[in-house]
């Protein structure tokens, strides 16, 4: 098996040892993402939808450096630190992933990295 470690400028550095993404057998596998701002790697201020925006561009970011896109998307994993915020997640989620949309897990009541509110890690196919 051939093993691809993949390196997006666009999107945050990996905040202890892990790849952002690893490219293996016609899958990318990414890792969470959570809302950090690429260029400072500090987490955003703001609400739950800001947290999800960002996140998941970091996301689109890490899946486009791979050479696949969030269309790619096959399964999503979403964490969050309060099932309070399924629906305003859920909102801004399905703005990304909109008309057939990845199958999905949610898993809440967490304490998530750097005092995040949200994370989402996805398994994508290459084109």
């Amino acid at each position: 098996m051939s093993r691809q470690v993949v390196h997006a400028e666009g999107a945050p550095r990996a905040i202890g040892p892990y790849s952002q993404a690893i490219i293996a057998n016609g899958f990318v596998f990414c890792s969470g993402q959570i809302a950090l701002d690429p260029a400072t790697g500090e987490l955003i201020e703001g609400d739950i939808a800001a947290q999800t925006e960002r996140a998941i561009q970091n996301l689109r970011a890490v899946l486009e450096a791979a050479g696949s896109s969030l269309a790619h998307v096959v399964k999503t994993t979403v964490f969050l630190q309060d099932m309070a915020d399924f629906a305003a997640m859920n909102a801004v989620y399905s703005r990304f992933f909109g008309e057939n949309p990845p199958a999905r897990s949610t898993v809440g009541n967490l304490t998530l990295p750097r005092g995040a509110r949200f994370e989402i890690e996805a398994i994508a196919v290459l084109p």
